[in-house]
């Protein structure tokens, strides 16, 4: 039986330099408008009450990183004071094949934190002061120390199984795994 889907929002996440690709990705086209236009209403269409994006992105309800190249782990560390406690997903701005039934599915699991198996994102995060003080901690921290991976670590996070999402899961990271990406939607 499914659990019933609580209420949640995004945090989307769109900052980065994207130094691999050489260009923004989040400007990058995509269907009628841009990846990030995309990712912002997939994220509306799957059910999130509010989606903070994460950058400098005006017309969108966003944070400018105060410290830049912190990676997404640092991003969130930055943004966290400004979110609400309660259910989040967060979700790259470059994953434009997610479907609706993964970010439920990872809401479902009702776990403090969730993310497919090998998969740092998307991830589901339920904050609280807890979750708040562990997020502040390694976003402190440097390196390697300063990661998702970290994160999900301390909060013991649930690993949905990866072979039923493989095909939503692709990003694109340089200009190769976009050619890619969009080799496969032709």
């Amino acid at each position: 039986m499914n659990r019933p889907l609580p209420m949640w929002r995004a945090v989307l996440l769109a900052g980065g330099r994207s130094s691999r690709m050489g260009t923004d990705k989040a400007l990058l086209p995509w269907g009628d408008g841009t990846l990030l236009t995309h990712m912002h209403a997939l994220l509306q269409a799957a059910g999130a009450r509010e989606v903070i994006v994460s950058g400098d992105r005006p017309g969108f309800d966003s944070v400018p990183d105060t410290q830049p190249d912190t990676g997404p782990m640092g991003a969130l560390a930055q943004l966290a004071p400004r979110l609400r406690d309660g259910a989040w997903i967060v979700v790259p701005v470059d994953m434009p094949l997610l479907s609706s039934g993964l970010l439920q599915a990872l809401m479902r699991t009702g776990a403090d934190c969730a993310c497919v198996e090998a998969h740092a994102l998307p991830m589901a995060l339920r904050l609280d002061a807890g979750v708040r003080a562990t997020l502040e901690e390694i976003g402190d921290l440097t390196g390697r120390a300063c990661s998702l991976r970290a994160l999900q670590q301390r909060l013991h996070t649930v690993h949905l199984p990866s072979s039923p999402w493989k095909q939503v899961l692709r990003n694109c990271n340089t200009p190769e795994d976009w050619v890619a990406l969009q080799h496969r939607m032709s």
